[in-house]
């Protein structure tokens, strides 16, 4: 028999929109999320990260490596795209510890090996909210015992991102991320949202009433504007912290960040 063609990636490609330092607060949050997990599967091998994604230019890839790298020096990066022209144009930027493969959802690493951690932003974007669940599920199928998919958007410049956070077993968190400088109210954020939550913000679904939540604590704590927009930030999601299950605390709040669990916020109908 002759040899069998190779797979075809399985997925779209994106635009490929991509810039220096755009994923910064979802490397910060994966970093010291995940970090304790990267370093207990160090080895001689090191546990593995995928890029999935990267776009038109390997930055993020090469930043998501001198990141974790920070909190676990064992740890590799492999960047994935389907299109094969990007992968052949960042072969320059490998190194050790970095490289780069064509390939789409089915997450094609050397040797068979499973991630201990897929981040995939701004991938899902172009995709129909249907189309999402399946995805995950293709992706965390992925993972290795303990791994983590990290799947969100963010703005062209990384100031308001959204991501959800899901293990082998599903869907755990939902994070809100902002450079407070720049906020107006918390619900800047919802044109940020992931695919799997975008188009939930409408009266009667769980995402709508936390940000309408978190902009009624925000106003109420306008007179801590006055300490700065991050003690505004720090009251308001405590305000909020009372009604909702936030499951991080002031360490990631003074971030800009919050987080709350995923069934607290999960569409309406839908058992992803």
């Amino acid at each position: 028999m002759g040899r069998r063609a190779a797979q075809r990636p399985v997925g779209a490609v994106t635009r490929g929109t991509t810039s220096p330092n755009r994923l910064r607060r979802m490397d910060r949050w994966i970093a010291a999320a995940h970090g304790p997990a990267l370093r207990r599967a160090a080895g001689p091998d090191g546990p593995v990260a995928v890029d999935l994604g990267y776009g038109a230019a390997p930055w993020t890839a090469v930043e998501l490596l001198e990141r974790l790298r920070a909190v676990c020096p064992d740890v590799r990066v492999v960047g994935v795209e389907i299109d094969p022209a990007r992968v052949e144009a960042a072969r320059p930027y490998e190194r050790p510890g970095l490289t780069f493969a064509h390939g789409g959802f089915e997450v094609p690493l050397p040797g068979g090996r499973r991630p201990l951690l897929i981040r995939a932003a701004n991938v899902l974007r172009q995709y129909g909210e249907s189309e999402v669940p399946p995805v995950w599920d293709r992706l965390r199928a992925r993972l290795a015992p303990g791994g983590l998919l990290v799947e969100g958007t963010c703005d062209e410049l990384g100031r308001r991102h959204v991501w959800v956070a899901l293990g082998p077993e599903g869907p755990r968190t939902v994070t809100f991320a902002t450079r407070l400088a720049s906020l107006d109210a918390p619900s800047d954020l919802a044109e940020r949202l992931p695919k799997a939550l975008i188009h939930r913000n409408v009266p009667g679904e769980p995402v709508h009433a936390f940000l309408l939540e978190m902009d009624r604590a925000w106003a109420a704590a306008a007179p801590y504007a006055a300490l700065g927009a991050r003690q505004r930030w720090m009251r308001t999601v405590r305000e909020v912290a009372g009604g909702w299950p936030v499951v991080d605390g002031p360490r990631r709040w003074r971030q800009g960040e919050v987080t709350v669990r995923w069934e607290a916020l999960a569409p309406r109908g839908n058992g992803s």
